[in-house]
């Protein structure tokens, strides 16, 4: 299993998903992990008079696992509501810091949870973060 979820971080990687800005975002944020240099900016773009995410649309450049989990949390978001993302975040965030003791719900975070494995990985997580923590800011500055 776990050379299955390398596969898919780096297929993500080469053909990234929600890749390139658009007009037209409730909010932006850009990140950068400092330990490694991987950046990203990531909007957040919501159904007109709602606070349902329509997408996530994202530029930047890394490592492998900082690309494919700007596409895992892409892929993820259109359809939820800053609450039920922002809770996906936490899910995320405490996942990433359980240093692989505590699994990804696969029915909250969907294909993210090939990131699991990087948990056990302390120099790693930023680099899986870096999307969410973007997300989790762009979510804080997006009007209500």
């Amino acid at each position: 299993m776990e050379m299955l979820y390398q596969q898919v971080i780096l297929d993500l990687s080469r053909k990234p998903h929600g890749f390139g800005l658009q007009d037209g975002a409730a909010a932006e944020s850009h990140q950068v992990n400092p330990t490694c240099g991987d950046e990203i900016t990531l909007q957040v773009h919501l159904e007109p008079g709602t606070d349902r995410i329509s997408a996530v649309r994202w530029e930047g450049h890394g490592c492998a696992i900082s690309q494919a989990s700007a596409s895992l949390f892409a892929d993820l978001a259109p359809g939820l509501t800053r609450e039920d993302l922002g809770s996906r975040i936490e899910l995320f965030r405490t996942a990433m810091r359980s240093k692989g003791t505590i699994e990804p719900d696969e029915d909250l975070l969907g294909d993210a949870v090939a990131l699991g494995g990087v948990s056990k990985y302390s120099a790693r997580v930023k680099c899986a973060m870096l999307a969410w923590v973007a997300g989790e800011d762009a979510l804080a500055q997006a009007p209500a």
